[in-house]
């Protein structure tokens, strides 16, 4: 699980240009890490590569926290 948390966090790090201290669960990729709609599909395709997975698009609404991004991307392996 540990294991997943970093990669997932190197994804956000590298796509979102932030500190990884700030890619936190309870981060709002909005608010807290100044993301847009268009760094966030950037974030589900380097994650879709990353994990070997597909996430679909309407997966994606209602996601707004870090946290929640990856219960998704986990509940997919």
């Amino acid at each position: 699980m540990a294991d997943n948390w970093e990669r997932f966090r190197k994804c956000a790090v590298d796509v979102l240009s932030v500190d990884a201290s700030k890619v936190v669960p309870e981060a709002l990729f909005g608010d807290d890490l100044d993301a847009d709609s268009l760094d966030l599909v950037e974030l589900v395709m380097a994650l879709e590569e990353e994990f070997d997975i597909t996430v679909p698009e309407e997966e994606l609404e209602g996601v707004k926290t870090v946290g929640q991004a990856f219960e998704l991307v986990t509940g997919k392996l």
